[in-house]
């Protein structure tokens, strides 16, 4: 009988600057979801009682860029939600900016022993760099998703999906 057993992998299957690329990409399409709200939606609407689109994206903005800072750093950041958006959304999205370009340059910064590094995000969540990074994009994801159902139940087409 043949052997079939292959050589182990030897390249990761995701590199680091593919996950920043996808991370970036995500968030890309996050900013242009979020901007299709009216203003005045942005921070009311909701459905079934779920938080507004602007309570979204203050979870959002939460964990992104500090837990980037702390898995680069290594202290403990602060989970702080309660960010003041002024009742502005062009506030917000030049917060959201920021913390792209925050999330850009930390990434220069991560060793890549980082991904396999025990932390624990905010001092509550337990888990590795790469845990942690899975489930702030997944996060994003999952909040993108309601907010597109908040656009298609105001009447707005949300951007395509896929154009990232």
């Amino acid at each position: 009988m043949a052997n079939t057993a292959t050589a182990p992998r030897t390249t990761p299957v995701f590199e680091s600057s593919k996950l920043l690329d996808n991370w970036l990409g995500n968030r890309r399409l996050t900013r242009r979801v979020f901007d299709a709200f009216p203003e005045k939606e942005f921070f009311n609407f909701s459905l079934a009682g779920m938080r507004t689109a602007s309570g979204l994206a203050q979870e959002l903005l939460a964990i992104g860029a500090p837990g980037i800072r702390q898995i680069v750093g290594g202290g403990e950041e602060k989970l702080t939600e309660a960010i003041d958006f002024k009742n502005s959304k062009e506030e917000f999205l030049r917060l959201w900016d920021e913390a792209t370009e925050e999330i850009s340059s930390l990434w220069s910064q991560l060793p890549e022993d980082a991904f396999d590094r025990e932390i624990i995000a905010f001092g509550m969540y337990p888990g590795t760099g790469w845990s942690q990074i899975a489930y702030y994009i997944d996060n994003e994801i999952h909040h993108r998703g309601q907010a597109y159902v908040y656009l298609r139940a105001l009447g707005i087409e949300p951007p395509f999906f896929w154009e990232k």
